[in-house]
């Protein structure tokens, strides 16, 4: 039977009437009645995870107890962090990330033969969609042939890619790919794939009804919880257990209830909203918690802007922000083209279960935050952290700050004004407006003579699910885009400008409206179906532009409709970037500059020389919702998902091998064989005691996935770039990391290769270096290539936060490969705590105030961990740092190996050697 369908001999099992269907579900109010407990009071995020429970309660891998401590954790406020076990329906996965978990699929298809298995004793179980949305690059922008040109240079650039998926959609049961130039997961995941209850045939052909459940190989997964689906982001090697039948091990977790309030005000918007409930979780803490939103303000929030803010949910750090079953639920499956009978059973189910959010929903939360929308001003995010909120009418003086910052940094100087001064010889600047005189590091483009400065915003990118997925914000952007074209307003011409949608519904709609023609005129010309910018794929800018801020030490900027503004993301020739919504992104265009107040400055003059302000080209909320209520139609959707898996002519032609195992190509440079399961024995072994092992890495806080794995561009001076120039690619076909997410070559030699990432054992080095065994600067990858050689073991020790932002599983497995056998951290983001454990890299944390500033660290020392060869959940573990001088410290360390079965997990290598060891005794 489906591995998702659960067991039919449950006590708990009943049949529910929904017009003229009838099918099985799994009953709280039976759990109750059969003395489980009390579980009224639960958050309805929480009864997704109970009934999980009912469904596959079997007296071992879940228990009657497990069950139990739901109605505990109600009792005990909100908090009983048992160990369970949780088995998602389906999975979703995106290119960059699914490329490497389908090659480590088909390497253990070889692994399980090699081990006396068959071949498709390697299947997922559970429906997997693969979306590719992560390879467009914005080569070609601002033109009527930017699109044809990127979706060509995709398909030359990828080939290899696509070939292999396509064998991977033939070879693998339950496995689906949505081509590319079709839309981003998540939001094709939100307006097609997710159903909010799922149902499936169980082992007598009975159909079953459960709550949509899901798992993604990346962290924006979130988003379909704004449709009360219960998903999140896990790492690849994660996500590969779960389609493998493994349940995922996890804690019942703190459910943090935010309660929202009144209306949103005349000219904001809700990605304002978002950013403002970004800033709020972040501070308050919520790690590893799930947050429930509620309250009456929810009557008065679409859908739409649900999806925004439970998109962000890795920003404010949390597992996912849920937002329970209710009218709107209903509202938005109806006009994106669901099946009414599915309709009509989400209600009927969510209310029989006790999911529907009603007048009366008054749950039990671990803690409460509220916010009144009433209060929410226009708002940006940035330059480097999406929590660093902004209202935009101090915007302007921020961001002078944030120079004023950087250049002091780099002088070492409390003002760095003094050196602009004596640096001579460069030209003036143009006037700034609102300047004021302070910034005038300004430097002439050759070619068109225009003016470059700190602060001029080179990228103004719509872009990202995370608000293309909202048509009222998109809609408000087209009508930024109108006002502006008719008072004859354009972009500066230094503002590479983009419009990547999230999917073909929004470029139905704005062509509908007649906005794309209006967009179009200003610069932001459609220019793919994918996150482009949000990723890092933002592609080169004009050659000019990137000397002129390369020679001149400049700091660039991006503005973009993203989620993520991590450093070295964006694009390699910008600095400080902003989160933005999509209306605001078509204001900055028009401006180029972050220096300007963009609430009381002239924006430009129109055709009679009159100043135009922002106020003169904001639309109404009346203007956008009669546009979005004549454009936005049931239709749309249903006409642009009917063909959802077909592809166009270009992935139809793609040619690709057959067979159940794959025919590894020896010359890819995309796609190789990886090492985890070659020579692997039947038998596990043991954990081993870490000895004398030196330090990579000396990290600070806020380290991100994206400094420790990057996903953008790299030179022909990297170890990457080396390493694809020796088999004779040229820098034109580097592509990206992301890309190359399938050759474990390219990517060990990308790990903590961000340019932006400064290890402290060097002084004011930015980029993945390190000192080797011989003490001299060498580059990350090649020291660790040196120090295995020894066979000498290596840790890395870094600050709060390590591992926020991406789910990307590679920067685990870098970390792995590189030959690190722990990472020591003042605190560990979620997914990256279980990735490095999926991988077999053991994370720990500082205890009794210790970090690596107290303890004086250099990076010099050589550290032992004793108490690993008995080692329990969560067990506090003796540590010996030997200084470079001699002296020794004696430190406690807190294993955050969280659960029995990663014990088992490190003790096998990892996840996947642990699986595929479990399917080899079954052979």
């Amino acid at each position: 039977m489906p591995i998702n369908v659960g067991h039919d001999s449950a006590k708990t099992r009943k049949t529910l009437k929904s017009g003229d269907q009838t099918v099985a579900y799994y009953s709280i109010k039976a759990a109750e009645e059969a003395g489980l407990g009390d579980f009224s009071k639960l958050p309805a995020a929480l009864k997704v995870v109970l009934e999980n429970m009912l469904r596959f309660e079997d007296g071992k891998t879940v228990t009657q107890d497990d069950i139990k401590a739901f109605s505990e954790w109600a009792t005990k406020g909100g908090k009983n962090p048992r160990e369970i076990a949780y088995r998602p329906a389906r999975v979703l996965m995106q290119d960059f990330t699914g490329v490497p978990a389908v090659v480590d699929l088909a390497a253990m298809r070889d692994g399980i033969v090699a081990l006396g298995g068959k071949a498709q004793q390697i299947n997922p179980l559970n429906p997997v969609d693969l979306v590719i949305d992560h390879s467009v690059m914005i080569d070609e922008f601002g033109n009527p042939r930017a699109f044809q040109m990127n979706v060509d240079r995709e398909y030359e650039r990828n080939m290899e890619r696509y070939q292999f998926l396509k064998w991977g959609q033939g070879a693998f049961n339950n496995f689906r790919v949505v081509p590319p130039g079709t839309g981003i997961c998540h939001q094709v995941n939100l307006e097609y794939l997710a159903q909010t209850v799922w149902t499936d045939t169980d082992q007598n052909g009975e159909e079953v009804a459960y709550p949509d459940t899901l798992v993604g190989t990346d962290s924006h997964t979130t988003m379909v919880n704004g449709a009360a689906v219960l998903g999140w982001g896990v790492g690849g090697i994660e996500a590969e257990a779960a389609m493998l039948g493994q349940p995922i091990s996890m804690l019942i977790p703190e459910v943090v209830g935010f309660e929202l309030t009144g209306k949103m005000m005349e000219g904001t918007t809700g990605t304002d909203l978002v950013l403002k409930v970004v800033e709020m979780l972040r501070e308050r803490g919520v790690v590893s918690k799930f947050v429930e939103f509620y309250g009456e303000g929810l009557d008065h929030l679409p859908l739409a802007d649900r999806a925004t803010i439970a998109n962000m949910a890795p920003e404010y750090g949390a597992t996912c922000g849920f937002f329970p079953i209710d009218d709107e639920t209903l509202r938005y499956l109806t006009q994106t083209g669901r099946d009414k009978d599915r309709i009509a059973l989400v209600e009927a189910y969510a209310k029989e279960n006790g999911m529907w959010r009603g007048p009366d929903y008054a749950p039990v939360y671990s803690d409460t935050l509220h916010l009144d929308m009433g209060t929410i001003v226009p708002a940006i995010s940035g330059p480097k952290r999406p929590q660093d909120y902004i209202a935009l009418d101090k915007a302007a003086k921020e961001f002078h700050k944030y120079i004023e910052g950087q250049r002091s940094a780099k002088d070492g100087s409390a003002n760095a004004e003094g050196r602009w001064e004596a640096e001579g010889g460069q030209p003036e600047p143009t006037a700034i407006p609102g300047d004021e005189g302070n910034h005038k590091r300004g430097f002439v483009t050759e070619g068109d003579g225009y003016q470059l400065h700190d602060g001029s915003i080179v990228i103004a990118s719509i872009t990202s699910c995370t608000n293309t997925s909202n048509p009222y914000v998109m809609i408000g952007a087209g009508l930024v885009a109108r006002k502006a074209a008719e008072r004859g307003l354009t972009r500066k011409p230094w503002v590479k400008t983009s419009l990547a949608p999230g999917s073909q519904v929004v470029s139905h709609y704005l062509e509908a409206a007649g906005l794309q023609e209006d967009l179009d005129k200003i610069g932001f010309n459609l220019v793919g179906y994918g996150c482009t910018t949000c990723i890092g794929n933002s592609g080169p800018l004009d050659p000019e532009i990137s000397k002129c801020i390369n020679d001149n030490d400049l700091i660039g900027v991006s503005v973009l409709s993203g989620n993520r503004n991590f450093e070295g993301r964006i694009s390699p020739d910008v600095r400080a970037n902003y989160l933005a919504s999509p209306p605001l992104v078509v204001a900055y265009a028009l401006v180029g500059d972050m220096n300007v107040d963009i609430t009381t400055a002239s924006l430009g003059k129109d055709k009679d020389g009159k100043d135009v302000y922002l106020k003169d080209l904001w639309p109404t909320q009346a203007e956008i919702a009669e546009l979005v209520e004549a454009t936005v139609t049931r239709e749309a959707f249903q006409s642009k998902y009917a063909d959802v898996f077909k592809g166009d002519e270009k992935w139809q032609e793609v040619e690709t091998s057959e067979g159940e195992t794959y025919d590894w190509p020896a010359q890819s440079t995309y796609v190789q064989n990886p090492p985890y399961f070659q020579g692997m024995s039947k038998d596990p072994g043991s954990i081993s005691n870490i000895e004398n092992a030196r330090v990579l890495a000396l990290l600070g806080d806020m380290v991100t996935t994206d400094h420790i794995s990057p996903a953008g561009s790299f030179k022909e001076s990297t170890p990457a770039g080396q390493y694809l120039r020796e088999r004779q690619v040229p820098v034109r076909e580097f592509n990206s990391y992301g890309s190359r997410r399938g050759n474990h070559e390219v990517m060990m030699r990308g790990t903590f290769a961000n340019i932006r990432i400064r290890n402290e054992m060097l002084d004011n080095v930015e980029g993945g270096y390190t000192l080797g065994p011989d003490g001299e600067q060498m580059s990350i990858f090649d020291a660790a290539m040196a120090y295995q050689e020894n066979d000498t073991p290596l840790v890395i020790f870094a600050g709060e936060q390590y591992g926020a932002g991406s789910s990307r599983d590679w920067a685990a497995k870098g970390t792995a490969l590189l030959g690190v056998k722990a990472v020591i951290a003042e605190d560990f983001e979620r997914i990256h705590r279980s990735n490095l454990v999926g991988m077999g890299v053991i994370p720990f944390e500082f205890m009794n105030g210790d970090t690596r500033k107290s303890l004086g660290l250099t990076g010099k020392e050589s550290v032992s961990i004793k108490g690993l060869d008995t080692l329990k959940p969560q067990a506090e573990v003796p540590c010996t740092i030997t200084m470079e001088d001699g002296s020794v410290k004696e430190i406690t360390l807190k294993c955050r190996i969280d659960t029995a079965i990663e014990i088992e997990y490190v003790e096998n290598g990892g996840v996947l050697n642990y699986v595929l060891r479990d399917l080899a005794k079954s052979a």
